[in-house]
């Protein structure tokens, strides 16, 4: 039935998703090769690494978009299990090595993954799952959203010890998004609320790290060679860019005054050289890709599709938001990526998947605007 069911995909989500993949070569080849020139002599290092995982990333997105969304439902225990496994590996000496002090990779003949990016996923398409089947009794907290929030909780604690706040949080805010869209009552959320906000609170304040991030944010002055340095030099390299920007490739902060130019503060290097005009292309090309993915959620008529597809788009709309915010100085620094554009193979192979599932979803939703023949 799923079968006779589809249609054509939605042409301004692929074409938005296209885009973003597209500018992220360009623009990350530009912010990385003084950068990987001066480490590895070879200004190609991270473009060929990036090139590598978008094309497994486009692999994976093929099969996510063809693939019938019921075996994507029967494999979410197995998602799930594989991801907690990854986890907590993490935190197992010897097979995790500490990198600046928080153990988030596994190495395996020289390649690095990141299984918080894993995570990600399979937070959002176990929630979708689960809240789905339980729709009808969302007014019982405990049947209903108790064990959701024991899973997620059980997530979010194992990134925590990461020594990873940004992502937990970051997590923790995807998942009461997602409750919030299945219509958990609100003094449920409210009293959660009550409890996760004193403890982050606390957590927040237990390294010093995270401490000197949030007295930068507040005053990036007070310590402008030090915590500060970050959010200056990216606020430079943005207002240095102008209305029309220096030009691709003409970036001056990337080489050597803006620390993570081509990984978490890529955004500021787009600034520097396309300017407030190409800084703003970027931003609404990921408001289109919202639009489209926000619409495909709300026209599902399967409450699984439906909360699949605000997952997965709240997850890669929402983190492009925070990191251009935390580039702009408007939060604090947290360390996550920039979708598309940031240096990383585990969370351009992850976003690939959830758009290819995008793809998918929208395949199967009635009333599809902006139609495309089925390439994939």
């Amino acid at each position: 039935m799923e079968r006779i069911q589809r249609k054509p995909g939605d042409l301004l989500l692929v074409l938005s998703q296209v885009a973003l993949i597209g500018l992220g070569i360009a623009v990350l080849f530009s912010a990385s090769y003084p950068h990987a020139q001066a480490l590895f002599q070879d200004p190609y290092h991270f473009l060929r690494r990036q090139l590598l995982w978008i094309l497994i990333g486009t692999l994976a997105a093929i099969i996510a978009a063809q693939v019938p969304l019921e075996l994507v439902r029967r494999s979410i225990p197995a998602l799930v299990v594989v991801a907690f496994v990854l986890m907590v590996l993490t935190l197992v000496p010897g097979v995790s090595v500490p990198v600046q002090g928080a153990r988030r990779w596994l190495f395996l003949f020289g390649i690095s993954f990141e299984p918080s990016e894993l995570v990600k996923l399979a937070v959002v398409l176990y929630l979708a799952s689960i809240l789905s089947k339980k729709q009808d009794r969302m007014d019982d907290a405990v049947n209903a959203l108790l064990p959701p929030l024991v899973v997620v909780g059980v997530f979010v604690a194992l990134t925590y010890l990461q020594n990873d706040f940004s992502t937990a949080f970051f997590i923790l805010i995807v998942s009461l998004a997602m409750f919030l869209v299945a219509q958990v009552q609100l003094l449920h959320l409210v009293l959660l609320s009550v409890l996760v906000v004193p403890l982050g609170g606390v957590l927040l304040f237990t390294k010093t790290h995270r401490v000197r991030r949030l007295m930068a944010f507040l005053n990036p002055l007070a310590d402008p060679r030090g915590s500060g340095y970050q959010i200056i030099a990216s606020q430079a390299a943005l207002s240095g860019g102008g209305f029309w920007g220096r030009g691709l490739g003409k970036g001056i902060k990337k080489l050597g005054g803006l620390p993570e130019a081509h990984s978490d503060f890529i955004f500021a290097v787009i600034g520097e050289e396309a300017g407030f005009l190409g800084a703003l292309f970027v931003l609404l090309l990921f408001v289109v890709f919202a639009w489209r993915g926000y619409a495909v959620a709300f026209r599902a008529t399967v409450s699984f599709h439906r909360y699949l597809a605000f997952g997965l788009t709240t997850l890669i709309f929402l983190q492009a938001i925070l990191n251009i915010a935390v580039v702009a100085g408007l939060v604090p620094a947290t360390g996550i990526p920039l979708p598309f554009f940031s240096s990383g193979g585990s969370s351009m192979l992850v976003s690939l998947t959830m758009c290819g599932l995008l793809v998918n979803l929208s395949k199967v939703s009635p009333h599809s605007a902006g139609r495309f023949r089925e390439y994939v």
